[in-house]
């Protein structure tokens, strides 16, 4: 028995290093697939790949807290994670098929005989037990390699599982970011708006103050109150806003939105951090959604490989060996030895043409899913061009936003003084007014426009992400041991 068990081990590692597989495909073949370098504006001092912990960049008190909570509780994190775990069950079951199958059968049956004599006048009867013990090996031979391409290819699911967890993890900390931030403005923007209702009410008073003492006309005095009218019904869709915008940061960190709240009130203190991109050779090594279309490119190829080999014979071996005996005290007893072995080859004659059907198949979702890899590779560099120029341009706005805040509180201000005067109409306050308000709500609104490319930079990047180092803490498990 040991014989057998440890021939057909040998059998099993030696037929399953012989199987056959073709290349990997090359999906970026083409000039110019990967440029030379990037051409949007960046700036030299900066360093050239985010840290893992990109968000502390940004100088803010409250968001590493929630990125950890986030890395732990949110919910989306946890579906990719689940399916990593189902990648690994599937790639064990996929291994399993290189190994031999043994199986152990114990039984026992108690059997009612009885004999009569040639008259028929006596009648004997006779009761016994029969105990069984045998041992079934079956072994599937992968001579073409069928089943290793079923491995490589459950394999490479998994490495495209684990890739995908990464890539969800790192839209979820950029959607933390951005939520955050969107919580903040908005608050900031209700403020600025409260603070132009404030002044609105002020003037009205003013022209309320003129019109009881006869220096202006109702006129004046209506134009007023529906200025304080309009500005007052913006208020409210505002403040919806940053509910629901705090309501997803909620649920992004895995809560429910109910009594969930954040600390601070507007976007001071926030800094926007720059990084380069570095060479676009390198940002294939640095993006996890890159590496996951890469990983389903080579288990579909692997899939073609399985089709291709399931045109030749499959060659099965199967052996059983035990005992039988009438008594369990003497059932291992070299007398009572039984054993076969057989050796099976199936080779498929007529199938209506579905194994080649199965092929074509696999060959056109190869196809497709390499035209899905390049998209993702040139979705990537395009990431990365617009998110560092959507940062330059908002620094280049945010700098002329300030001074135009800066002039308009200037003449707002010097207009309410000749208002309350008499030097000025209310119309031209009104202008005045209107003119700082918007530009005031443009400056958050361009803020929140340069972190969040800023943001969207580090995402493009990869966060920080390697391949390299997430298949060097796999490289054992990827190698040898499908778990």
């Amino acid at each position: 028995m040991k014989t057998i068990l440890r021939s057909v081990s040998v059998s099993a590692l030696a037929i399953a290093a012989a199987g056959c597989s073709t290349p990997n495909p090359t999906a970026l073949d083409k000039p110019g697939d990967v440029p030379a370098a990037f051409t949007a504006p960046v700036e030299t001092q900066s360093p050239v790949w985010p840290e893992a912990g990109w968000w502390t960049n940004f100088k803010s008190p409250e968001l590493p807290a929630l990125e950890e909570s986030a890395a732990k509780e949110n919910l989306d994190i946890a579906q990719a994670a689940a399916q990593v775990l189902q990648a690994e069950a599937t790639t064990g079951v996929a291994f399993s098929s290189l190994l031999p199958t043994i199986t152990v059968n114990p039984g026992v049956t108690r059997r009612v005989t009885n004999s009569s004599t040639a008259g028929g006048a006596s009648v004997t009867s006779r009761t016994f037990n029969a105990f069984t013990l045998s041992a079934g090996v079956t072994y599937g031979f992968d001579f073409w390699g069928l089943s290793q391409d079923r491995l490589r290819q459950a394999r490479e699911n998994l490495r495209a599982a684990r890739y995908a967890e990464s890539a969800v993890g790192l839209t979820t900390s950029a959607a933390i970011a951005n939520t955050y931030f969107q919580v903040l403005s908005l608050r900031e923007r209700i403020t600025i708006a409260r603070q132009n209702i404030d002044a609105a009410n002020r003037i009205l008073a003013v022209t309320q103050a003129k019109v009881t003492n006869g220096v202006s006309s109702n006129l004046d005095l209506s134009q007023q109150q529906s200025t304080v009218a309009a500005q007052r019904a913006r208020l409210p869709n505002l403040i919806e806003q940053e509910r629901e915008a705090r309501y997803a940061l909620a649920i992004l960190l895995g809560r429910a939105p109910e009594g969930f709240d954040v600390r601070a009130q507007n976007l001071d203190g926030i800094v926007s951090p720059r990084v380069q991109p570095g060479l676009p050779s390198e940002v294939l090594l640095r993006r996890p959604d890159i590496a996951q279309a890469e990983a389903n490119l080579y288990a579909l190829h692997a899939n073609v490989d399985a089709a291709r080999a399931a045109f030749f014979p499959q060659i099965g071996m199967s052996g059983q060996a035990g005992y039988a005996g009438s008594a369990l005290a003497g059932l291992i007893n070299a007398n009572d030895f039984v054993w076969n072995i057989g050796l099976s080859i199936a080779q498929t004659i007529f199938d209506g043409g579905r194994l080649h059907a199965q092929h074509d198949s696999a060959v056109a979702q190869q196809l497709g899913s390499l035209a899905a890899y390049r998209k993702t590779v040139f979705q990537a560099f395009s990431d990365v061009e617009s998110s560092l120029g959507q940062a330059n341009a908002a620094a280049d706005q945010l700098t002329e936003l300030n001074e135009v805040v800066r002039a308009s509180a200037e003449a707002f201000r010097i207009a309410e003084l000749q208002y309350r005067e008499g030097t000025i109409d209310i119309l031209a306050l009104l202008n005045t007014q209107q003119t700082l308000f918007t530009a005031q709500d443009n400056l958050v609104q361009t803020k929140l426009a340069r972190l969040t490319a800023d943001v969207s930079t580090y995402r493009a990047l990869g966060g920080g992400w390697s391949q390299q180092v997430a298949d060097h803490a796999y490289e054992y498990q990827l190698d040898w041991w499908p778990l």
